[in-house]
């Protein structure tokens, strides 16, 4: 199973969430404050983070982008408060999903399988295309099987959700994806989840494979139904 690495200040949900894990065959590092986080992150080298916003030395969201700054790892905030504007900034911090405590094993155990699953996808949209070459898109190269994408030469550090977000998108340009679509075949997300992560997501995106993000070309806004890939 996956290397759990848990940034979490509250005692009681610490051990909770810890045991839960391990019950389920999970390997975890817990740590109580975000610079011990930090330092086991170097040390215990995760597959995935969870994340809790509200920590007593540093914040989850400075936490969150001192990580994005050197590792593209999945991350996975928790936050007491799902409707909480703390929940938008962690994730244009740079953070893959969230979770609301207190969370159900069931719960946390699906979103960690989802959000690995996005860090290494199988497909890159609904017609998967995994033996092809690499593509061109404008300035943008897609390599699918190798999980690559470039802008004029220069690789690109993106995070899991934006990686699966983009290949899923640009399996099939200019077709519009509602996001609630998008939240289905990129988060896994069945209900109706929260469209927060993809309209994040889409503007993190931007700013790494945009000229600009206030004009872009590759990830189009369609008002009233949701984002394209191009056309170019």
């Amino acid at each position: 199973m996956s290397r759990v690495l848990l940034i979490e200040d509250d005692r009681a949900v610490r051990e909770g969430v810890t045991l839960t894990l391990r019950r389920r065959g999970h390997e975890v590092e817990a740590a109580p404050t975000g610079e011990a986080g930090l330092v086991a992150l170097e040390s215990f080298r995760p597959d995935l983070v969870l994340l809790d916003l509200m920590l007593p030395d540093k914040s989850g969201f400075e936490v969150c982008r001192r990580i994005r700054a050197t590792q593209q790892i999945p991350i996975i905030m928790l936050t007491a408060r799902g409707d909480d504007i703390d929940v938008v900034l962690g994730l244009e911090a740079g953070a893959d999903d969230y979770i609301v405590k207190p969370a159900r094993g069931e719960v946390l155990e699906a979103r960690i399988r989802a959000v690995l699953r996005r860090a290494a996808p199988s497909d890159g949209g609904p017609d998967p295309a995994v033996t092809q070459p690499a593509e061109t898109h404008g300035d943008l190269t897609v390599d699918r099987a190798g999980l690559l994408v470039s802008k004029n030469g220069q690789d690109l550090a993106l995070a899991p959700s934006e990686m699966k977000l983009l290949l899923y998108l640009s399996a099939t340009p200019g077709r519009v994806f509602s996001r609630q679509q998008l939240l289905e075949h990129v988060w896994e997300h069945s209900y109706h989840g929260d469209a927060r992560l993809v309209d994040a997501c889409v503007m993190r995106l931007r700013t790494k494979v945009e000229d600009s993000s206030r004009s872009p070309k590759y990830i189009q806004t369609v008002r009233g139904f949701g984002y394209r890939f191009g056309p170019l």
